[in-house]
């Protein structure tokens, strides 16, 4: 399930999360675990679900692997959030978990600069494992930072297009769009204004909107966030400004942002049923592999479907691609049992079974190269186009970066000011966020 939306409230908490985090000294780098993995041990493993068919997914394969490693008890502690888990990281004790899971992907550089999470490459050496074959190399790619490997993939998500296809249908429209230019006239032709409202809108836009982020469009333009000395890259990227300039285009073309803004206030919860694309609010949404479940759950009165999100005109044989992102699963540095510690992390991200079956619960992708062939994986048309998606060679998450997703929040504020039309110009917009992310991650170091 995504953990990434960057509405205020969760800028604000990813951003407090962060700096939490920025001061944990946890250890050094080098140091090695003793325990006896083969000894009777408990393990206290935390982990941020908290809906009740979520938690009893991660029981259901704790219990099993427990089964299989009967010397082994694991004390589970659901719905903890980042902030508890950085200050737990940060202070250690007999209170502090040895085994964690994050929702939150953009972090993994500043877990794996403080050494808040011990180094895993020694433990994947000796049991075999090769990251960049066991997992989807493209999640292989955002547990690690700069060469050091402090987390692994539990499961991820991939984001790509819903459409009404009742809507669709009714506008004459046969094919969800490839390009961008096509999408844009798509969400033109879906929208149904009403009195200062829409009694539909074809596509939300806004930067405060239900995922509509920064780094979510990001991918599908194939923005470079930085260069090859590690220094924010935007002002100097063709891509990100190209980026700015289409969402803020799109708006106008829907309305406006004071229209656009107006509409969104009054829009239902994004995790309950009144979620705008479920009340046929909004005719087509950015969202991930997850929505078609909860779609299903509150039972729609049309058909939905699934596609790539459109990309730029100029990339379109990269069609296909999307953004990635996921739960990440690693051993807090603090522990003190961190060989039996790696059994459980070995266990729940690289069992081919264990992997499936949370899959299939909880409506994920697998993170595993194995997992994602199983003719066990659930087969349903709308989940499958996720996992097409999360295959493509060009689908991607941000960088990691030393100073967490901060440089995300700063780049999205500027698409905020800009679609509002408080940055009147773009060009020194960009170089001022990237003297700013500069300066964030110097301090970060």
């Amino acid at each position: 399930m995504p953990k990434n939306n960057r509405t205020p409230g969760v800028a604000l908490a990813a951003t407090a999360a962060i700096s939490l985090l920025a001061s944990a000294c946890t250890g050094s780098a080098d140091s090695r675990a003793t325990d006896d993995p083969n000894a009777r041990t408990t393990l206290t493993f935390w982990h941020g679900w908290s809906a009740p068919g979520e938690v009893a997914a991660i029981e259901a394969n704790i219990k099993s692997f427990e089964k299989k490693h009967p010397n082994i008890t694991v004390e589970i502690v659901k719905g903890i959030t980042d902030d508890k888990l950085n200050q737990a990281l940060r202070a250690g004790g007999s209170n502090a978990p040895d085994v964690v899971s994050s929702f939150t992907t953009d972090n993994v550089g500043r877990f794996c600069t403080t050494g808040a999470l011990a180094d895993l490459k020694p433990y994947l050496e000796k049991s075999g494992i090769d990251p960049s074959k066991t997992f989807l190399p493209q999640m292989a790619r955002y547990t690690e930072h700069e060469g050091r490997r402090c987390a692994v993939p539990l499961l991820g998500d991939a984001y790509g297009l819903y459409y009404n296809k009742k809507a669709f249908e009714e506008a004459g429209i046969t094919a969800p769009p490839k390009t961008l230019s096509e999408f844009d006239e798509v969400a033109k032709k879906l929208t149904k204004p009403k009195g200062d409202g829409y009694e539909q809108l074809g596509f939300m836009p806004s930067f405060q909107g239900y995922e509509t982020t920064f780094e979510h469009y990001a991918s599908q333009f194939g923005v470079e966030y930085f260069d090859a000395e590690g220094r924010s890259n935007l002002a100097e990227d063709p891509a990100a400004k190209a980026l700015l300039i289409w969402q803020k285009n799109l708006a106008d073309k829907l309305g406006g942002h004071k229209k656009l803004e107006k509409f969104r206030t009054g829009l239902g919860d994004e995790w309950g049923p009144k979620h705008p694309f479920h009340t046929g609010q909004v005719a087509m949404q950015l969202d991930g592999e997850w929505r078609g479940r909860m779609a299903t759950d509150a039972d729609l009165d049309f058909e939905i479907g699934a596609a790539p999100f459109p990309v730029p005109d100029d990339q379109v044989a990269d069609y296909g691609k999307g953004y990635l992102s996921g739960t990440i699963l690693g051993i807090a540095k603090v522990s003190k049992k961190q060989n039996a510690a790696w059994e459980l992390v070995k266990y729940l991200s690289t069992d081919t079974d264990a992997v499936v079956s949370f899959a299939n619960a909880i409506h994920n992708v697998p993170s595993t190269v194995a997992a994602l062939k199983s003719p066990q994986l659930i087969d349903d048309p709308l989940y499958r186009t996720f996992v097409d998606i999360a295959q493509h060679p060009q689908s991607a998450h941000a960088p990691s970066s030393v100073n967490g997703g901060a440089f995300l929040l700063t780049a999205q504020d500027l698409g905020v000011r800009h679609e509002s039309g408080r940055e009147k110009d773009l060009d020194a917009g960009l170089r001022k966020t990237d003297a700013q992310v500069d300066k964030d991650n110097e301090q970060a170091r």
